[in-house]
């Protein structure tokens, strides 16, 4: 899986589509209205999505999502106006929410099946890492490409990347699993029926409930990503080496999310410290204005990876395996709705109320991360229970 979240990753059009809606005469307005467009369709389509890779295929999801992507970039090509635009970004978001929690789910239940469920969160960071070091050959492709076609030769070389990720999808191996009624193996549910079984898991059992705010809360820092540009300028680097000054971040965070395994074997309030502290450090950086806080800000950037690499395992060890990807994806709805919050931040504080906001979410991890005791604990897997054991100290 991380070859595939590799390839996946690696498509020359990231860098460039930005450019090529505002060079194609889309206003600015147009462009915001583009992005709101995406972000609708991943908060409408994330939890049916993900009830549909419980009810059916998890591998297969992978497949189409990269399929649709595919066919949302051959509308921007063909179609290069705000509709064709406005066309590829509902194809890709669609891909994108087929994607979340599809992914987590054949990642954990492949472990368990092969009785390696304790190392989720190493073997997750390591697909973390992989995506987030994809940006760097993403970079030279888009760079090479441009100038050798422009954006045509970009947009085709990103839909042949897409389907080829497609196809190694289809090779990734899919444990059998039971899609029935936990007391009548032989039952199966239908599509609306694991859709609110997921529902009411993720709403219900406690231990599942807190997990997942975290997971949503902490999630939306991600979004701090797309303002690094912005804060590294602000701090007096020129323009023109920004993305050289950069990349110290993006590897922190390769490091970091590679981390998420050595991370895991922390105790909820050891987490707290670690994710507090990252964000002080970020909060500094920023009051401090100086280009050399771009230290301080990979080392905020690669521990941030680490700590949310272990809060998705903390919430994976406590879903059942029918409705894994239904509930991954209410904490994939929780953090689009969360980041316009850290939005919200940005324009009234920027980097130092963001850090607040990081502060007051470590302050309520180890509350969030304690043990169940509700209704359903006790019913997991051993691999739930050595997780629970972690959060107890």
């Amino acid at each position: 899986m991380v070859g595939w979240a590799l390839l996946a990753d690696v498509v020359p059009l990231y860098p460039l589509y930005a450019l090529l809606f505002a060079d194609t005469g889309m206003s600015g307005a147009q462009i915001s209205a583009l992005f709101a467009i995406w972000s609708a369709v991943g908060v409408i389509a994330e939890v049916p999505s993900g009830a549909l890779a419980d009810r059916f295929s998890r591998r297969a999801c992978l497949v189409a999502a990269g399929v649709l992507q595919a066919c949302g970039y051959v509308g921007w090509i063909l179609l290069p106006n705000f509709a064709g635009f406005a066309l590829g970004f509902v194809l890709w978001g669609l891909g994108g929410v087929l994607v979340s929690g599809a992914r987590e789910a054949l990642l954990y239940d492949g472990l368990t099946a092969a009785g390696a469920e304790e190392q989720y969160a190493r073997v997750n960071g390591w697909v973390t890492g992989a995506g987030l070091l994809a940006q760097l050959p993403a970079a030279v492709a888009a760079t090479a490409l441009y100038a050798a076609g422009g954006y045509l030769l970009a947009g085709w070389v990103s839909v042949g990347v897409c389907l080829a990720a497609a196809v190694m999808a289809s090779r990734l191996p899919e444990p059998p699993r039971d899609t029935g009624w936990a007391d009548d193996p032989d039952s199966q549910l239908g599509y609306l029926a694991t859709l609110r079984a997921g529902l009411l898991e993720a709403r219900r059992r406690p231990g599942v409930r807190a997990a997942l705010v975290v997971v949503a809360l902490l999630g939306a820092f991600d979004a701090v990503e797309e303002y690094f540009p912005l804060i590294v300028v602000g701090w007096g680097v020129p323009t023109a080496i920004v993305p050289v000054a950069g990349l110290p971040i993006v590897l922190a965070g390769v490091v970091g999310a590679a981390l998420g395994g050595t991370a895991g074997r922390l105790g909820r309030w050891a987490l707290a410290v670690l994710l507090g502290g990252a964000m002080l450090l970020f909060g500094a950086a920023g009051l401090a204005g100086h280009p050399a806080g771009v230290v301080a800000v990979a080392l905020f950037y690669g521990a941030y990876r680490s700590v949310l690499v272990v809060v998705d395992a903390r919430l994976q060890e406590r879903i059942d395996s029918r409705s894994r990807a239904t509930v991954t994806s209410v904490a994939g709805v929780g953090t689009d709705l969360a980041t316009f919050g850290v939005y919200a931040a940005w324009a009234i504080g920027a980097v130092p109320l963001m850090a607040v906001l990081g502060v007051l979410v470590a302050a309520a991890l180890p509350r969030l991360l304690r043990t169940s005791r509700g209704p359903g604990a006790g019913r997991g897997s051993a691999s739930r229970s050595r997780g629970a054991r972690r959060d107890r100290r």
